[in-house]
């Protein structure tokens, strides 16, 4: 076969530690020693002249730091090289405008991490059918929870094989989160239909086929009530209070149970993007920026802002929805599929008529219910349903939104028919047609 047809994809494995009281300490105390190299590694980089800001320099500040620091030794050397190669990169994403510059590391909001840069250092085996054994430098062999074959003995090879692996403490305890390189044939060009989405928080995900993915509540009425009872008492301390064992227990009870509603999520984005990637060659979906649509409309004392309680209980909704997540796993997942994500600039979408293309002033008479006020028209049907159309009909008259620049800009696209109509022999539909052929 040849190589064109084959492709390098790396791809990760998370798994859960049975680790003991005293391998939970060692492996903190790891994290902690890393995230505090990271901001030596930060005041250092601020200290130092732009001329001298490499990495060489670096390398031998962190070699003295380790020297003199008793506490850093707790991290094995491999680990602090992943450390500044990770913030070395975490410049680098800045200057290219794809993240913002990096900054301290605070104890309480940030993840407690260690990176295990090396594969072969991890002698992985299997002992059970459920678990299996792994070694992590200066904790000793450990286990893990076995869900899924890994490459290992005589199934590991130059073309499939575990290249590292990173820890990564939640509320469940740690977990490993391996690396594995894998050589896989690149996919055949999907031959699914065009779909556009819309997304809102009534209807989590409306289809311009008509079809509709929804959800109920993450909790039960149970876990809710139990929720707002325990986030109460959290509620009753008072400022400068001593935080006692019980409140750190109840602490640690909120967050499984946030922690429990988060998988729920994720389980079910994850089910819902698959059978979407499967089904659709070509995913359209709206540029949102959910970052602006979150801000709060307090105000200030000179303006304050109105309904700051509605709007509250809106951006938790929003927020609960993770419309970003579901993007990014569709991006993928179209991607290694054979199909394509496209996104398209979201403004009118919800207020044109996806039928006479015009946007006449309450058309939208509810979150539900699109009516078209234009005379000559009259559609009616399911207000997502029709926002979800007009995502489609953005991208059919080849109207998205491509890098440029650094940033996304409008620009006309290449008009391609899409594959039903390929498949048909029919025209892609003019503007003021959509879906009347």
């Amino acid at each position: 076969m040849s190589q064109d047809a084959l492709a390098k994809r790396q791809f990760g494995h998370r798994a859960r530690l049975a680790l003991s009281s005293a391998e939970v300490s060692k492996i903190d105390d790891q994290a902690h020693a890393g995230r505090a190299l990271w901001n030596l590694l930060h005041t250092w980089w601020q200290m130092m002249p732009k001329e001298k800001r490499t990495l060489t320099n670096a390398d031998a500040a962190i070699r003295q730091a380790r020297e003199e620091i008793d506490f850093l030794a707790a991290l094995p050397a491999q680990a602090a090289q992943a450390v500044l190669k990770t913030y070395f990169r975490a410049w680098k994403n800045c200057w290219e405008h794809r993240a913002d510059a990096p900054n301290f590391k605070g104890r309480f909001r940030t993840v407690m991490s260690v990176d295990i840069p090396q594969g072969r250092d991890l002698h992985i085996t299997r002992v059970h059918r459920r678990w299996g054994m792994v070694n992590i430098p200066k904790v000793g062999r450990v286990r893990f929870r076995w869900t899924k074959d890994l490459p290992v003995g005589k199934c590991a090879g130059a073309e499939n094989r575990i290249t590292g692996a990173r820890l990564v403490k939640d509320t469940l305890g740690w977990h490993i989160a391996f690396r594995v390189q894998t050589l896989q044939h690149k996919p055949e060009p999907h031959q699914g239909p065009d779909i556009g989405i819309d997304m809102s928080v009534t209807v989590p995900l409306a289809l311009s086929d008509g079809t509709t993915y929804e959800h109920g509540e993450w909790l039960t009425q149970r876990e809710k009530a139990k929720l707002l009872h325990l986030e109460q008492r959290a509620a009753q301390r008072k400022p400068g209070e001593h935080t006692s064992r019980r409140l750190h227990h109840t602490y640690d009870r909120i967050a499984g149970l946030r922690a429990k509603a988060k998988r729920r999520a994720l389980d079910w984005q994850h089910r819902t993007t698959t059978t979407i990637a499967r089904t659709y060659g070509t995913v359209v979906v709206e540029a949102l920026t959910i970052t602006n649509m979150v801000t709060s409309a307090r105000g200030t004392i000179e303006a304050p802002g109105k309904n700051v309680a509605q709007k509250s209980g809106l951006n938790r909704s929003i927020s609960g929805e993770a419309w970003g997540r579901t993007v990014t796993l569709l991006t993928y997942k179209t991607a290694r599929l054979g199909g394509i994500l496209v996104k398209v600039p979201a403004p009118g979408t919800s207020r044109r008529c996806s039928a006479c293309g015009l946007t006449m002033p309450g058309s939208r008479e509810s979150q539900a219910v699109f009516v078209c006020k234009n005379p000559d028209c009259g559609w009616s049907g399911n207000a997502d349903h029709n926002a979800a159309r007009n995502v489609l009909h953005l991208y059919w008259t080849g109207l998205a939104l491509v890098p440029a620049a650094g940033r996304a800009v409008v620009r006309r696209a290449k008009r391609v028919k899409p594959a039903a109509a390929r498949q048909a022999g029919i025209s892609r539909p003019q503007p003021g047609e959509h879906f009347n052929r």
